[in-house]
């Protein structure tokens, strides 16, 4: 304490001020009668004006120090040395000034006031004393209570911060009996924040670009800022082409944007925000990207019973229908082939970016097995494979790459006549068969079993050889070619020589006269084997023959007319 503040207190005329009164006695009553009161409401006047700050003296000891803007929000006139004004008296600043605000509402000077202004549900100023518990004490010209939740503090952190502030709050409760008076910011706050969201609200337009703040995320989409409370949700659907799981896999809190008003419903304030309508539509990029034809990869998106999506580029999926997946293996559902994340190689069917639509094509990729069939399986050709299906009117068999072959009922067996192909094959079972016609367009190959069984013909070549004398019937003679039965079933073909230069010696033979062939041969070779001229040879004949050759995989014997 200064020699000059103690001459305040020593002068005989001071009250209080005795010969017995001690020194603390004396200190006592200075600190009580100069004891700061946060909130207090005085008249200052103006010592200096600096570029941004003003400081007035409130009769303290220290100046309080008031900002420019402060003084133009309620003053009309620019300050100047020696004006007078009404200040509201907070806490220091880092400086040791008090902080003073102006009364920009007027506060009740008396009860009467604090009615009207209850009554009227008018804005009071008031100073924020203290925190106390549940709240705050608020100098409102007599001592208020604050409810903590009335304050319009919404962190519990920041309620300290509010001690010594001039707030506007309203009167909720006025008891002058008991002088019992409780007062509401939130309220105002409220109502000040609904009349600069209108603000906000009316200048948005459909369809403008704005920049936002991330403030919140949910699953379903992000909440973003874009003035003071003023809302728009960014909706996962509506952040990427790709497709989004969650909000948190493409934005995070905090994050500045630059979004399109997508939608703004008047009636709610509701706002909808987009993200990828700001980039290029993926659908333009596959329509100057992708030609039928053209042979792509991608991956497996998902799966439906209809067919596989496959995702070519972000936000651009194309579908393997059913049919496409296999040319010939039944398949009952994509799951049978492709699982979800494979990667895959397909062919472009069908582009239509006006549709938003690609048709892919899996087996195109893998290639057409039919294209092979006529080198790999000729028609006379032989292979084996396993029995797929049975059903009553034949026998799938497996080929092979997906190509089967049906072995019809009646080409089973030459044993017996089959009801059921069962009474003959099971399923899996491995069989031989042969090839007997190929028809690409219908993409079907019949097969046979019984052709491949030991016929009367196989029997014959087996038991003969070239060189051997035989004799046989004259089925069909044309030019110079003959077809020769040698036995049931069993039918051969001659060369016939030429005419011979000497007549023919031998009365002509007449099969009506011969009971059987073999009495026929047996008249023959008594007569030492008489050579018949082709223009002689009649159906029916029964002559000696000579085998010239024998061919068992083609079943052909070649004959000659013996001498």
């Amino acid at each position: 304490m200064s020699n000059s503040d103690l001459d305040t207190l020593l002068p005989a005329e001071t009250p209080g001020a005795t010969e017995d009164s001690s020194f603390a006695d004396i200190l006592s009553n200075f600190e009580r009668e100069h004891r700061e009161s946060p909130g207090e409401t005085l008249t200052g006047t103006v010592v200096s004006v600096g570029p941004e700050t003003i400081l007035i003296d409130i009769g303290r000891k220290t100046e309080g120090s008031l900002t420019l803007a402060l003084w133009k929000e309620t003053q009309p006139e620019e300050p100047k040395l020696g004006a007078t004004l009404a200040v509201t008296v907070g806490g220091r600043d880092e400086e040791g000034y008090y902080q003073l605000s102006t009364n920009k509402v007027a506060r009740p000077k008396d009860w009467s006031g604090l009615e009207s202004a209850l009554a009227q549900k008018r804005n009071i100023a008031g100073v924020v004393v203290e925190q106390v518990k549940g709240g705050f004490r608020v100098d409102i010209g007599v001592r208020a209570f604050m409810p903590a939740s009335r304050s319009g503090v919404r962190e519990a952190d920041d309620m300290p911060k509010l001690v010594g502030q001039e707030i506007q709050c309203r009167i909720t409760k006025l008891d002058t009996e008991n002088e019992d008076v409780v007062v509401d910011r939130r309220v105002v706050v409220e109502e000040e924040q609904a009349v600069r969201r209108e603000q906000a609200f009316a200048g948005l337009r459909e369809g403008s670009i704005v920049r936002g703040r991330v403030r919140s995320l949910m699953d379903f989409g992000a909440f973003v800022e874009l003035a003071p409370n003023v809302d728009g949700l960014l909706h996962v659907v509506d952040m990427s082409y790709a497709r989004v799981g969650k909000a948190a896999d493409v934005v995070k809190i905090g994050d500045e944007l630059e979004l399109k008003i997508l939608k703004i419903d008047p009636a709610t304030h509701k706002i909808a925000l987009g993200l990828k309508q700001l980039q290029e539509d993926p659908w333009t990029i596959a329509a100057r990207t992708f030609k039928v034809g053209d042979r792509v990869n991608g991956t497996v998106s998902r799966l439906a019973d209809f067919g596989a999506f496959v995702e070519l580029l972000p936000g651009v999926d194309g579908l393997i229908h059913l049919s496409e997946l296999s040319w010939d293996k039944r398949v009952r559902k994509p799951g049978d082939l492709l699982k979800v994340g494979e990667r895959v190689e397909t062919v472009i069917l069908q582009v239509n970016p006006a549709d938003r639509r690609i048709g892919l094509g899996y087996k195109q990729a893998l290639g057409d097995p039919w294209e092979q069939v006529p080198q790999k399986f000729p028609v006379g050709a032989t292979f084996e494979g396993p029995v797929t299906n049975l059903t009553q009117f034949g026998a799938f068999v497996d080929m092979g790459d997906g190509i089967e072959g049906m072995i019809h009922i009646a080409d089973i067996t030459n044993e017996k006549r089959l009801d059921h192909p069962k009474e003959k094959l099971a399923k899996g079972q491995t069989v031989k068969a042969l090839v007997l016609e190929i028809d690409r367009e219908r993409r079907r190959i019949r097969l046979g079993m019984k052709q491949l069984e030991p016929t009367m013909i196989d029997h014959y070549i087996a038991e003969h050889k070239a060189g051997e004398k035989v004799s046989g019937r004259l089925m069909d003679v044309q030019g110079n070619r003959a077809k020769v039965e040698l036995g049931e079933g069993v039918i051969g073909t001659c060369q016939m020589k030429p005419p011979s230069q000497k007549p023919a010696a031998a009365e002509s033979a007449k099969s009506s006269d011969v009971g059987s062939l073999g009495a026929m041969l047996s008249a023959r070779w008594k007569q030492g084997g008489e050579t018949v001229a082709q223009e002689t040879a009649k159906t029916g004949q029964i002559l000696s023959f000579r085998i010239a050759s024998l061919d068992p995989a083609k079943r052909l014997i070649e004959l000659d007319l013996a001498n």
